[in-house]
């Protein structure tokens, strides 16, 4: 990818996942105003990975578009048709929709698994945003441009093909002039429960990956398809907010081990994921791409926590305490 390219997916992964937190703090839920902590205190921490990340892009070469690149593109666009197809007329929900074709490309096309995954969250979309297939298309060729430019930036982090489908949703929902739908509040006693299956859903995601041998998004996609047939029976009252809340955690459990490289960061990943998902419910209701784009911005709070000490040590001059003794 070209040197502007690179920087249009740096600058993507970075104003989608600000506009939904700064969504979030203008709408704060009716639950506590501590928690309006919670999305400064990730975006915080996200500015620690995203200054590193700019530092290995610019050291990084440039290299030209080629075959593959169209090929996703086309790929993201088409998964968002389909899965807007699948979860309205043919009544699946749209995250039954969008794990489905994770489950089915990722078994049969695998090598463009990352970017059906990434269009399927943009068919996320509700009626209510997009009626159209039409804005849907728009939204999905605005998400595959993205997720091309994107290729480099970000590696390994769970929840980036998600923020790439919301920053193709919002580009359209800017473009059509359209309205968000009316964001509902959580009361605080689903919290706990929340917070429960957003860390299991990510632990489990990175079991299927580690221990059954199953791809990123085959993992993510088998979790999001048993939440959405288990929870709705089991929990008929909180059953649908589950299942959202067990396939947004899911992408957690994507990241490689270069990002979160161990079961405790991935928990701990899991739990700021449920917190996040609590706080932006209200933000952004009823664009694609939403649930990826907490996961994402929850992994990078994690690796910012753990980069800041290197951060620091390296841009702090420690020399006088030297001098001083």
């Amino acid at each position: 990818m070209s040197g502007p390219g690179r920087l249009v997916g740096y600058v993507a992964l970075l104003v989608t996942p600000a506009a939904l937190l700064l969504s979030a703090v203008r709408a704060p839920p009716d639950l506590s105003i501590g928690f309006l902590t919670v999305p400064i205190g990730v975006a915080l921490a996200g500015t620690v990975v995203a200054e590193t990340e700019r530092q290995r892009l610019s050291r990084i070469d440039a290299v030209g578009l080629d075959q593959t690149a169209t090929v996703d593109a086309l790929v993201v666009a088409t998964a968002a048709v389909v899965t807007y197809e699948l979860s309205i007329h043919a009544g699946l929900g749209p995250v039954r929709a969008s794990a489905l074709i994770g489950l089915v490309v990722g078994l049969a096309l695998p090598q463009v698994d990352g970017a059906a995954y990434c269009g399927s969250f943009v068919g996320m979309v509700s009626p209510a945003v997009l009626s159209s297939l039409g804005g849907v298309a728009i939204a999905g060729t605005v998400a595959g441009l993205a997720f091309v430019a994107a290729t480099d930036v970000f590696g390994g982090f769970g929840g980036k093909y998600g923020a790439l489908a919301l920053f193709g949703s919002l580009t359209s929902v800017a473009l059509l002039d359209a309205d968000y739908a009316v964001g509902s509040t959580l009361v605080w006693e689903v919290v706990p429960a929340i917070v429960a299956v957003a860390v299991v859903a990510a632990v489990a995601t990175v079991v299927l990956r580690t221990h059954a041998g199953a791809s990123a998004v085959v993992a993510s996609a088998v979790v999001g398809l048993a939440a959405g047939l288990m929870f709705p029976i089991v929990l008929p009252t909180l059953g649908s907010t589950l299942v959202a809340v067990a396939f947004c955690a899911s992408f957690v459990g994507m990241s490689s081990a270069d990002r979160l490289g161990t079961l405790g960061q991935v928990v701990w990943a899991g739990l700021i994921c449920g917190l996040v998902y609590v706080v932006v419910t209200p933000a952004l209701a009823g664009t694609g791409g939403k649930l990826g784009t907490t996961a994402f911005v929850s992994c990078l709070a994690v690796a910012g926590g753990l980069e800041l000490p290197t951060l620091v040590r390296s841009r702090v001059d420690w020399s006088w305490l030297d001098r001083s003794q």
